[in-house]
């Protein structure tokens, strides 16, 4: 029997969308809602936590920025790890740290502690999303990759609308610990992960594990005769190794750093909101259960600006839909510093959510697009890791600002003004090299067939 040749990457590609296609989104989706969830807790503990240990803003600030320190460095370490180890491992491993260190978060006795934890728990969240959106991306067929990347990270958004819930409705009568017992969740459904979710098909087959490998891609396109004599191929240039170096090679120096800078604009945005937006409003002059009702509509924004962001972007691309998104949130921001109507403040909040997590999510989903499969979670982990720098600035910026009760609009202003540079880095990035040479040679294989059909 002769030996049949099968490009895995273009098998997935051209795939239409089946079942397993579906459990894959579906375990990423909720591993991400405890993601997103972790992070809006900061919005609901940290008034709570000030008045309980008596915290500056600016304390409370830093203490939401110990997470975010452990992020940054899980989010690069773990990255480069999952392209030598596999995926999945690392996935578990991070489920662990996140959930079971935030759920010991609720046992804290005083800032030490609670920061002590909320590092090591930022390890965990920062790690696992380079990697959920790397695999999602990886098995997605090419024509929906956005929209299923997008609709998997909307749990993102869906965390912040339980947080934003339960703390409304248990915090006050059950206390700010509450909040993190139930991100212990995760860690006891880690057997089912384990069991279900697959590990990257080109991790298998670069490790040459490639029986794994055919069992996992029948699952993604039946109809593929895939036997024993099957020999499995990918069509990305294989690097040697899953290096930072690699990020600034065939023209890509420029677009990286520029993919830094927009990553760490973004999460600036994304973490100031997330972590001060019920304290923001309560030094608007609002009660903390409006205040809240005010993180809910940011997190719904959200949902519906990744949702639709996603689906926009496999219709119009990913760079322009950023650059958009970016610019309606940042004057959705300014207009936030105006005293308008409560149903008007709702509507911005809303459009600001939408676009500091819709455009954080498109972010990963184009890094993920942008760079080869061989260094996609190195790249999205160093993009991510920086960007955790300005996860970091930004709830310590806010908490200086509230400390210097500036006018509430300048609060604002200050959260906006990084949503224009964002986007300015966005339209300054280029395709790689190799993306314009194929383009080219595209462009002339097509103009030597029109001529030839011309002379025929």
């Amino acid at each position: 029997m002769s030996a049949k040749t099968i490009n895995v990457n273009s098998v997935i590609d051209h795939s239409k969308v089946k079942p397993f296609h579906m459990i894959v989104v579906l375990w990423c989706l909720f591993i991400v809602i405890f993601d997103g969830y972790d992070l809006a807790i900061n919005g609901v503990a940290l008034p709570l936590l000030m008045k309980e240990w008596g915290l500056t803003a600016v304390q409370a600030g830093m203490l939401a920025s110990t997470a975010l320190c452990g992020m940054m460095i899980g989010a690069i370490s773990f990255g480069m790890l999952a392209d030598k180890i596999g995926r999945k491992k690392v996935i578990i491993i991070c489920v662990t740290l996140f959930s079971a260190f935030t759920f010991f978060g609720g046992f804290a006795s005083n800032p030490t502690e609670f920061g002590l934890l909320r590092f090591i728990a930022g390890l965990g969240i920062g790690g696992v999303l380079p990697n959920l959106v790397a695999l999602t991306a990886e098995y997605a067929p090419k024509k929906l990759r956005s929209t299923l990347v997008t609709g998997m990270f909307s749990g993102y958004a869906m965390g912040g609308i339980m947080a934003a819930l339960l703390g409304k409705w248990l915090a006050v009568d059950y206390g700010w610990q509450i909040m993190f017992f139930i991100a212990g969740v995760p860690f006891l459904f880690l057997p089912l992960v384990w069991k279900f979710l697959p590990e990257s098909v080109t991790f298998l087959v670069k490790a040459e594990r490639n029986e794994q490998a055919k069992v996992l891609l029948k699952r993604v396109a039946p109809e593929q005769n895939i036997d024993q004599n099957t020999t499995l191929i990918l069509d990305e240039v294989q690097v040697s190794d899953a290096s930072l170096k690699v990020l600034f090679q065939n023209g890509r120096s420029a677009s990286t750093l520029l993919f830094w800078c927009s990553f760490f604009m973004c999460l600036l945005m994304l973490y100031a909101l997330g972590s001060w937006l019920p304290k923001l409003m309560i030094a608007a002059g609002y009660s903390m259960g409006t205040s809240l009702m005010f993180l809910l509509a940011l997190n719904i924004g959200a949902v519906i600006g990744t949702a639709g962001g996603g689906m926009l972007a496999d219709k119009f691309g990913l760079k322009t839909v950023i650059i958009s998104m970016l610019v309606v949130g940042a004057l959705a921001l300014v207009g936030l510093g105006f005293n308008s109507p409560q149903i008007v403040l709702y509507f911005l909040v809303s459009l600001a959510g939408a676009a500091s997590v819709g455009c954080s999510i498109l972010l990963y989903s184009y890094v993920a697009q942008y760079y080869p499969l061989a260094v996609r979670s190195t790249a999205i982990g160093t993009a991510s890791g920086v960007g955790r720098i300005g996860a970091i600035v930004g709830p310590i910026m806010i908490g200086f600002l509230l400390g210097m009760e500036l006018p509430h609009k300048l609060n604002f202003l200050a959260v906006a003004i990084p949503a224009i540079i964002g986007a300015i880095a966005i339209a300054l990035i280029r395709k790689p090299k190799e993306e314009i040479e194929a383009e080219k040679q595209l462009s002339q294989d097509k103009k030597n067939l029109d001529l030839e059909g011309s002379l025929s």
